[in-house]
């Protein structure tokens, strides 16, 4: 029985192995804050201490004979899978990342997978877990084991709590200049950030959702009806775009187009998740929160109280729900997407809209939610004819790949973007009879290898321009500059915005008139 391991040491064990293994992220980061110099060793010794002492401290609050070993298991597994993702990309998991996760599907999550992604999981998630699974663990009786359980308790409270003191000129910094730092500890970060993201989905209770502009009318000058398009890029980082200096030619086509290109526009969110329910909702990026927009009806809702007719067309993530009074149409799929061939394309997306254009009597207002450039595997974005910039990184593995050759596919995604716009343009400019126009504006930006981040989803209040920064645009038909003073719109393209603007937006460009509108959050409005 000697020999036998007890649950407190089963879970030291443990939270060596997960402080010495899967915090890389975490240390590299600390060293490059507090280099490895005499003076910082021994607070970095500390540090480590402090962090598998929390570790065994949360561990002991929820251990007992059925729940020690599944739990530690499933912390272990989930924590690999944690490693390889911050160590490769440089994100954080968050609430807002957990939220991100949970609307990816299949198919996108498989663009994450890689032989590398599978040794971590192996020898970090896989072996660790079958060794914790074969432990013969002993057990004493009931007041033993809480005997055990107060003392543990105490003692890793009291090693946080000396080594704190002890070092408490380095923690102060650490605590309030650096507060970032805690961002990538694992597994304590991403335990507290799931709890919060189900805290969320929990207190929503109920959803009542709350109806907005019931009051909405359309107030045209003309009896023409009236398209309107909306394209939401995804990841498309606006200094990517020629059309905002970048030195590539990356937007040949929508150079050629009488457009209003929005230079300086920022995001509500960094990841999908946040941003596109974000920018439909009437709530600004600092008021905005996942419980209003489940509560709260979007401008989706507004434009059906308004009697037009709304489409979506997905190649992305499903977003069905954000569309509940207008028609969802998933184009990820071949029974829908007729332009497919490693993938759906973006431009099956237009197939067939003018038919259903021309079957409609009523105003129209149609969004087109692309693949864009979803990382990692930028090289699948974008048809084979589109490769204009070489050598491409032909995996998704992007540390194995040089920033140039990241930066070469991203760039021939943005092509084939700038291609599919060109096309949407095509479209409208074919509608001859119709107030027709055209919106795009990307959902959030991406970090391509700069300061050794990668994709994007960093809390908004550390992330950098490039993963905020995102590319924006405006085209009008003849027919719609007859009624909208094009000229005063772009006098102002370079004005500061944000997708806050885009709600207000939509409803100058569609003439919808309710007592929610705000004119001064309208780009297009020409009182500005």
């Amino acid at each position: 029985m000697q020999n036998k391991l007890t649950s407190t040491k089963l879970i030291i064990i443990t939270a060596l192995f997960l402080t010495l293994f899967d915090n890389i992220s975490f240390f590299k980061n600390l060293i490059n804050v507090y280099p490895v110099t005499f003076e910082n060793i021994f607070f970095l010794i500390s540090i480590a201490i402090v962090l598998c002492s929390l570790i065994v401290f949360l561990f002991t609050l929820v251990s007992s004979k059925y729940t020690t070993k599944p739990i530690l298991i499933l912390i272990v597994f989930i924590s690999a899978f944690t490693n390889y993702f911050m160590n490769t990309y440089s994100v954080i998991i968050d609430d807002s990342m957990i939220q991100n996760a949970m609307n990816t599907d299949m198919k996108e999550s498989l663009d994450l997978f890689s032989f590398e992604l599978i040794l971590y999981a192996f020898f970090l998630g896989l072996v660790p877990s079958y060794l914790i699974y074969k432990a013969d663990i002993h057990y004493g009786t009931f007041k033993e084991e809480l005997v055990k359980k107060t003392k543990t308790i105490v003692f890793s409270l009291a090693i946080i709590s000396i080594l704190i003191f002890a070092f408490s000129k380095f923690y102060t910094s650490f605590f309030r200049e650096h507060k970032p730092l805690r961002l990538y500890t694992n597994p304590t970060f991403y335990i507290y950030s799931s709890y919060r993201y189900v805290e969320t989905i929990l207190n929503s209770g109920p959803i009542v959702v709350k109806q907005i502009g019931l009051d909405a009318k359309v107030q045209k000058k003309t009896s023409k009806k009236r398209v309107v398009v909306l394209v939401i890029g995804e990841a498309a980082r606006a200094n990517k775009f020629s059309l905002n200096g970048y030195e590539r030619e990356t937007n040949p086509l929508l150079k050629q187009e009488d457009i209003i290109n929005l230079s300086q526009v920022s995001s509500c969110g960094t990841s999908t998740a946040v941003s596109v329910p974000c920018m439909l909702s009437i709530f600004d990026r600092k008021d905005y929160s996942y419980q209003k927009e489940l509560e709260t009806e979007n401008i989706m809702d507004v434009l059906s109280h308004a009697d037009v007719d709304v489409l979506w067309r997905d190649n992305n993530s499903n977003w069905k729900e954000l569309v509940e009074k207008g028609l969802y149409q998933n184009y990820k799929i071949k029974e829908n997407n007729t332009i497919y061939d490693i993938e759906a394309r973006d431009e099956g997306m237009l197939v067939g809209l003018d038919k259903y254009i021309a079957s409609k009597d009523k105003d129209i207002f149609i969004v087109l939610h692309q693949m864009g450039n979803h990382g990692p595997a930028y090289y699948k974005r974008y048809p084979e004819k589109f490769k204009k910039f070489t050598p491409v990184c032909q995996t998704n593995q992007l540390e194995e790949c040089s920033k140039e050759s990241i930066g070469n596919a991203y760039d021939n995604a943005i092509l084939y973007t700038d291609y599919f716009l060109s096309k949407v343009i095509n479209l409208l400019k074919e509608q001859k009879d119709l107030e027709t126009a055209m919106i795009y504006m990307g959902d959030h930006g991406e970090s391509l290898g700069e300061n050794g981040l990668y994709l994007h989803g960093l809390p908004y209040f550390m992330a950098p321009t490039d993963q905020t920064h995102v590319a924006s645009l405006m085209w009008f038909s003849q027919n719609f500059a007859q009624v909208k003073d094009i000229e005063k719109i772009k006098q102002n393209a370079n004005k500061k915005y944000s997708q806050d603007n885009l709600f207000h937006t939509i409803l100058g460009i569609m003439d919808i008139r309710t007592n929610i509108y705000d004119k001064e959050k309208d780009i297009t409005n020409n009182e500005q």
